[in-house]
């Protein structure tokens, strides 16, 4: 800060006697109270005099008040604070010797506390100093002693982002997960739409830094300021490291991060999965993961298609805090995760769609989920696991090598719908129903199988299947017979065209 920045702390009310502007814009490097008569060998190049006056007597005259000022100017000193407790007025003579010495002289009214003074200049310092990348900076004592004090109460994010941030002054920081949620972020800073701060991440501008805690790629979190340079890199790694430690506490406390607990979300899901169950039992395991026993309710269930599948869970259990009036509990099941969340009144469904492709880019590993319709009570929630699981294997086939969730709701045409019938049991029904076709064995029955494709496409139109295959229309008679007879089925029926369809789509 500059000397003249004093007169801008209204709270301190000092009133400036003498100083002219270049002596007004000297650099403040620190404060120092002192009532000695010759204070030099006490005081520092830049820093700021308090004095009460008291060593000033009326009729010592101006030597014993040159020794004084001179002595100031010596040792480099910006300014004169000059109390006028004492002498109910800062000296005529003290404000002519500063103007003859060059030194800026300021009235520190009765009831402005030098302590008070001290506090505000260094926090004001130690704003403008922390906008400098410079790596030495840290926070300081104070700042980490109250934040110390915070993590042990058990704070949370917001808070400890608020103090930790404070003394630079209204700085925008955000707490952020790869996926865009936020976390946390501080009083100065606006609120971001989540894709956006998604992108924020990997923006050039600004300065991200990774919270250095037990987690994966889906859930980890970054501390972000939008502007560079407005605090300094060890300030930023030490509360990134206080980060780091609420979050180490908080893993010890909670799940997934659910309502409720590990343990009690991972005996609701085995539950649900159980052939039956109580519904005392059900509605006390609802309670004990802090979830309704009423519904709606949904059920998700996601797996990742990869090394470490126990990130299926992180990456759920990260979507599903994007939802914030919807608590959920979370399990990991043999590699599957698996999810109860209530949806509120209106049962209204979790935009899961449109989070996933922000978590897949959290990571490039296929990852899956399912979303099961709504469950009204309890007792229809290991139905609502059954629909789930089925849109997960709809998931799955769609889209094997990459990212996709699926609804019931989803499940709307015979594509979708066989979609989440089980390989081996497609294979088995295709092979059944096609019959001889679906061997491919020999150049007859490969033309015949796409005779059946070509004649299901063109709504069983004879004219147009001749057109698409450039053949005449009883040639196109002579095959469907030969069809029918192989498989067993009247292409006339619609049930028998709808059984040859899905065995088709099942190969």
């Amino acid at each position: 800060m500059h000397v003249g920045h004093l007169l801008q702390l209204e709270s301190l009310d000092l009133t400036l006697l003498w100083g002219e502007q270049h002596h007004l814009e000297r650099e403040v490097s620190g404060v120092t109270a002192t009532d000695l008569e010759d204070p030099a060998r006490f005081l520092q190049q830049g820093e700021l005099v308090l004095s009460g006056l008291v060593w000033w007597s009326p009729g010592a005259g101006r030597p014993k008040t040159d020794r004084f000022v001179s002595a100031l100017r010596a040792a480099g000193a910006t300014a004169l604070l000059a109390g006028e407790e004492t002498h109910g007025t800062v000296p005529d003579d003290v404000v002519e010797s500063c103007r003859e010495h060059g030194i800026a002289v300021f009235a520190v009214p009765a009831h402005t506390s030098f302590r008070a003074i001290t506090e505000a200049v260094y926090l004001r310092q130690w704003g403008n100093l922390s906008r400098r990348p410079t790596p030495h900076y840290a926070l300081p004592e104070n700042v980490r002693t109250e934040l110390s004090r915070l993590l042990d109460r058990g704070a949370g994010p917001d808070e400890l982002l608020d103090r930790a941030f404070a003394h630079l002054g209204p700085l925008p920081c955000y707490l952020l997960t790869a996926s865009g949620r936020t976390v946390a972020r501080t009083p100065s800073a606006p609120a971001l739409p989540v894709r956006r701060a998604a992108e924020s991440l990997e923006a050039p501008s600004g300065v991200t830094l990774r919270v250095q805690a037990e987690s994966s790629p889906y859930d980890a979190w970054h501390l972000h300021l939008p502007d560079v340079g407005q605090a300094p890199p060890r300030v930023l790694h030490e509360i990134a490291d206080v980060i780091a430690q609420h979050r180490h506490s908080r893993s010890h406390d909670r799940g997934q991060g659910g309502t409720g607990g590990q343990r009690e979300a991972d005996l609701l899901i085995s539950l649900i999965d159980a052939p039956s169950s109580h519904v005392a039992t059900m509605d006390g395991a609802l309670r004990a993961c802090g979830l309704p026993a009423e519904g709606p309710y949904r059920v998700v269930v996601a797996t990742r298609s990869s090394d470490k599948q126990h990130w299926a869970a992180d990456a759920l259990a990260e979507a599903l805090h994007h939802f914030p009036a919807s608590p959920f509990a979370l399990s990991l099941r043999s590699g599957e995760a698996v999810a109860v969340l209530h949806t509120g009144p209106d049962g209204k469904r979790p935009a899961l769609d449109e989070l996933w492709p922000l978590l897949h880019a959290c990571h490039p590993a296929p990852l899956h989920a399912g979303l099961s319709g709504p469950a009204t009570a309890p007792d229809g929630l290991g139905a609502a696991l059954v629909q789930a699981r089925y849109a997960l294997a709809a998931a799955r086939s769609a889209a094997p090598d990459s990212a996709r969730v699926t609804a019931v709701e989803d499940l709307d045409s015979l594509g979708s719908l066989l979609a989440g019938v089980p390989s081996d049991v497609r294979a088995a029904y295709s092979a059944r129903t096609l019959g001889p076709l679906g061997t491919g064995d020999s150049a007859s029955h490969s033309m015949l199988l796409e005779t059946l494709e070509v004649f299901l496409a063109h709504n069983c139109s004879w004219a147009r299947t001749a057109e698409a295959l450039h053949l005449h229309v009883n040639t196109v008679h002579y095959r469907v017979e030969r069809i029918e007879a192989l498989t067993g089925r009247d292409l006339s029926r619609l049930d028998h065209k709808l059984d040859l369809r899905a065995a088709l789509m099942c190969r």
